[in-house]
């Protein structure tokens, strides 16, 4: 028998220790949510996100970029470099299936087809943040929240041979995709931006906030260097104050086993050293914002609001760059269409596999891409923070923050 408590006795107990601390559930209610629910500040914060995301979808569409469905299970998601508590999982038809922490691997997948400029969802993400270990109310977390997941093919036929042989050649076409990827954001950013200052006005005034249109390019962070200067976390909102700019960038940042570093096969079968990787290396970037109040003209704190790179698209550096993370035990053992040992590979057998496709003349099918994700309750936090918005519960309408409540009602 489970040892966790059904959801009926969980509120039980939660309404039993709110009357112990002269509360009620009526009055937990009215002061957590429908307080917020009919609240000015939430209200004029719906408005903004609505501009928003209908924004970024007209962009993308315009670009032709093709809408997919949300997969919210599947045998494998993303690990992340992050920590959080568990995956949670799902028994189904006797298989058990992983909520998604994103859609990164369907993302690629959906990208099979070479006539197919790229994608994008409005994906649901499910990360078991850990609480805060000092019981502080960090503001920005949710373990449940929305995000613009977009990927764009790169076309460029890269095979393994030029991967080892030609560097010069590869490393000169990486940087030129990673400055496309990075301008499609800026102006994804820009044109989604203008539209909320020319349609929010008054919504923005209401919460003592000010937008400024982005200018692109936006500044630009070498990770490395980052460190050097300001150390190894925290270093967002001192950025922020440098940048003097709503928007910037970090790139070069060492951490999902699908954002590419290059070189890092050799062709002597050896790999680079991860102490040897420099921000130079590592084609990933983050996008921060800060909040810019009206009153003062001073910006608020900087936040991440999305991560993207250019990904690994062969299959080699890819089991490697799986293996060196802990992700998978073994390299996949494939033999007349099937898997050996695909027991030790957990759930990313099937997405091996499928990164092993070849077409007639021996070329992989997996394809080249670059993409991101834009978290929407992050952005809309970080836009919006001032003297009426605090946290990311204040912008959402049943944000389950893990610094706020011991139990989620809605």
């Amino acid at each position: 028998m489970s040892d966790e408590k059904t959801i009926g006795q969980s509120l039980l107990g939660f309404q039993s220790a709110l009357r112990q601390d002269g509360e009620s559930l009526e009055s937990f209610i009215t002061e957590t949510y429908s307080g917020k629910w009919m609240g000015d500040a939430l209200y004029h914060a719906m408005a903004i996100r609505t501009t928003f995301v209908n924004a970024l979808h007209n962009f993308l569409t315009d670009y032709g970029l093709f809408n997919m469905e949300r997969v919210l299970l599947s045998p494998v998601t993303d690990p992340l470099a992050h920590d959080i508590e568990h995956i949670p999982s799902i028994s189904y038809k006797g298989h058990v299936y992983r909520g998604t922490h994103s859609m990164i691997y369907s993302k690629f997948l959906a990208c099979f087809n070479k006539n197919m400029k790229g994608i994008f969802v409005d994906s649901p993400n499910i990360r078991l943040e850990l609480e805060s270990a000092t019981g502080k109310q960090r503001g920005k977390y949710l373990i449940d929240f929305s995000q613009m997941d977009i990927e764009v093919r790169r076309n460029r036929n890269i095979r393994l041979e030029e991967y080892y042989g030609n560097p010069d050649k590869v490393t000169s076409i990486l940087r030129e995709d990673m400055e496309t990827a990075l301008h499609f954001f800026e102006d994804l950013i820009t044109r989604s931006v203008k539209t909320i200052v020319e349609k929010n006005g008054d919504d923005l005034k209401a919460l003592g906030v000010a937008l400024e249109e982005p200018r692109p390019p936006f500044p630009r962070y070498r990770k490395d260097e980052v460190d050097k200067k300001f150390g190894a976390s925290g270093y967002e909102k001192k950025l922020g104050r440098e940048a003097k700019s709503q928007f910037f960038w970090i790139t070069g940042l060492p951490r999902e086993n699908y954002d590419l570093i290059y070189p890092y096969l050799k062709a002597d079968g050896s790999k680079i050293r991860l102490t040897d990787v420099t921000s130079d290396m590592v084609y990933n970037y983050d996008i921060c914002v800060q909040s810019l109040q009206r009153d003062t003209g001073c910006f608020g704190d900087a936040y991440e609001i999305g991560s993207g790179a250019i990904r690994e698209w062969l299959y080699e550096p890819i089991i490697e760059r799986l293996l060196d993370n802990n992700i998978i035990r073994a390299r996949p053992r494939i033999s007349r269409g099937s898997i050996e040992n695909i027991e030790e590979l957990d759930g990313y057998g099937p997405f091996l596999m499928a990164a092993a496709l070849k077409d007639e003349k021996g070329n992989f099918l997996f394809p080249e891409t670059f993409g991101g994700g834009i978290g929407i309750e992050r952005t809309l936090f970080a836009l919006c923070k001032g003297p009426k918005i605090t946290k990311v519960d204040d912008v959402t309408l049943f944000g389950k923050n893990p610094d706020s409540h011991p139990l989620y009602l809605f």
